[in-house]
């Protein structure tokens, strides 16, 4: 093949007239008399004479440039040339064969497939780092070459292999720290969700793909005591190990400020405090709610987070109202406290932005989705948090990360619904409220046919809490007996928000035994203050298997 009718066609080649002078020296004009180059450029201005660049020797040049070249011709590209660079890292090459037999290193990697598109398109394609036989890494560019009716392609490959290893560290450093915030995000969840009497429940949490950092969503559960539960959900704004860890402190937080049994609203309003305090460059929005089955209603707040969504027993959606306020650590917002039901057969579910949000819809369509979603899911509190995910799209390269928590209020019929049972009874008058009160929780114990060492016990702590409601309160009062499959609580609310403690009596004292007496007696015991003002007071005692 004439190489030098080939060469003419090699990029650079077509800037004759800009490299030539207007008047080139010939050999003919270097006479007699003539005077010397070095003595010219000293005499004259006339530059001295570059070459062009058709004048330079092609393939010397090309054999001695690093990057390594190849040129093939026609549509079964047969080999033309390989420069030096290309026969020191694959061999010798006989020139007139196939590619995909001379060149058996570019079928390799799959570039055949890109001369074919080279040829018939007449354009320049690349290829970013693919890695040869050899074990280098090269950035192969490969460019059509005309001449007359033949075509061909000139191969060039540059040697990429340190900026390569040194992607590759950056990438496995990057799979290192995804991996200690998936290991911290998870350890920081509850590893096992408590499991209330009244309320079936089940969480789940994705992390986003491999190409996104991991973020500080977040989930928990927690039972308050005298069957109410609190249940929260929240995430964090940011991504990596900072947002795991600022999730970790505000879910502690979050555990710590249950025990006091505060209102939704206030509890929020504490965790809006310590948020600031954490990070104050630190966003986080947070739903948190308690579920009483007394009221069958869940109330909650939220600090900028999604509405909670309801599947009552027919199958309508309803979706949490305002109120919703900021997120928390923006501070200077006093929160509320909303309500939305939760009866026997009803699904409830809190879930994060990951879940709903995409790039390419509106926020309320995804909501919308969701909602579309939960009208049609039953079965267990698993079941319907797996078809939720699996509904709005999330699998294992999600670019966001993704937490639902489902819960359940069943409705119990035949035999199971004879292990929940209520009783309620109104404490009128003066002292002579207690011997009714006793009489009247002997009596449903009785009914409810617990042992007698247990209704002994259950007597003895509604006697103990009736007479300190009637010493220390004030009207309303209430006596409520309440049964599950695993506890027996014993309830008495009043009108007086001031609560109860434990202390010691001394041996002269005529009273302050009673809160000391039921905590000694009960499995566990607590006070709060409730809503419309007053106090409850209760306690609980564990039932016997079996």
């Amino acid at each position: 093949m004439n190489f030098t009718r080939w060469s003419a066609r090699l990029p650079g080649t077509q800037r004759r007239a800009a490299a030539r002078t207007d008047h080139p020296v010939t050999p003919d004009r270097l006479g007699e008399g003539a005077v010397p180059a070095a003595r010219a450029e000293q005499l004259t201005d006339e530059a001295p004479h570059v070459p062009a660049v058709d004048e330079l020797p092609v393939r010397e040049v090309l054999d001695r440039v690093p990057a390594l070249v190849a040129l093939v011709h026609g549509t079964d590209h047969r080999l033309a040339y390989v420069n030096d660079a290309y026969v020191t890292a694959f061999g010798v090459r006989e020139p007139g064969a196939p590619a995909r037999e001379a060149l058996p290193e570019l079928d390799e990697i799959g570039l055949l497939p890109l001369l074919d598109q080279v040829l018939r398109s007449g354009k320049a394609r690349t290829v970013k780092s693919r890695k040869a036989p050899d074990g280098h890494s090269y950035t192969f560019t490969c460019t059509p070459v005309t001449e007359g009716d033949t075509g061909g392609v000139l191969v060039f490959a540059t040697d990429v292999t340190d900026h390569a290893e040194a992607a590759e560290r950056l990438r496995a450093s990057e799979r290192r720290q995804r991996e200690t915030a998936v290991t911290l995000q998870r350890s920081l969840l509850p590893q096992v969700l408590e499991e209330p009497d009244d309320l079936r429940i089940a969480a789940t949490y994705q992390p986003g793909g491999t190409e996104a950092a991991v973020g500080g969503d977040w989930y928990d559960v927690i039972t308050l005591g005298g069957g109410r539960t609190a249940l929260v959900i929240g995430d964090v704004m940011g991504r990596g190990v900072r947002a795991a860890a600022v999730m970790g402190q505000l879910r502690t937080a979050v555990r710590a400020y249950a025990r006091l049994d505060l209102p939704p609203h206030e509890i929020l309003q504490l965790l809006d405090g310590l948020a600031a305090e954490i990070d104050a460059n630190q966003i986080a929005t947070c739903v948190y709610a308690i579920h009483d089955p007394n009221e069958g209603r869940l109330v909650y707040a939220s600090a900028g987070h999604l509405p909670i969504l309801v599947r009552d027993e027919s199958g309508a959606v309803l979706r949490a109202d305002e109120p919703t306020g900021p997120p928390l650590g923006t501070g200077g917002w006093m929160h509320a406290s909303g309500s939305i039901p939760l009866g026997p057969g009803s699904t409830a579910v809190l879930y994060t932005d990951g879940l709903v949000e995409r790039r390419d819809e509106d926020l309320d369509e995804g909501i919308a989705s969701l909602e579309r979603a939960l009208s049609g899911a039953t079965g267990t509190p698993q079941v319907v948090c797996d078809r939720l995910v699996r509904s709005a799209g999330v699998t294992a390269d999600h670019d966001d990360d993704v937490a639902v928590l489902v819960l359940q209020h069943p409705a119990r019929t035949g035999p199971d619904s004879d292990l929940f049972r209520n009783a309620a009874l109104e404490l009128l008058g003066g002292i002579e409220a207690a011997p009714r009160a006793r009489a009247f929780a002997s009596g449903v114990l009785t009914s409810w046919r617990f042992p007698a060492e247990l209704h002994d016990l259950g007597v003895l702590a509604a006697s103990e809490l009736v007479a300190n409601s009637l010493q220390h309160g004030t009207p309303p009062m209430r006596l409520r007996l309440r049964r599950t499959d695993r506890r027996l609580i014993i309830e008495v609310t009043d009108g007086d928000d001031h609560l109860p403690r434990r202390r010691r009596a001394e041996p002269g004292d005529e009273s302050g035994r009673g809160i000391a007496i039921v905590a000694t007696i009960a499995s566990n015991w607590g006070s709060r203050r409730t809503p419309g003002g007053g106090k409850a007071v209760w306690c609980e005692f564990v039932l016997p298997k079996g």
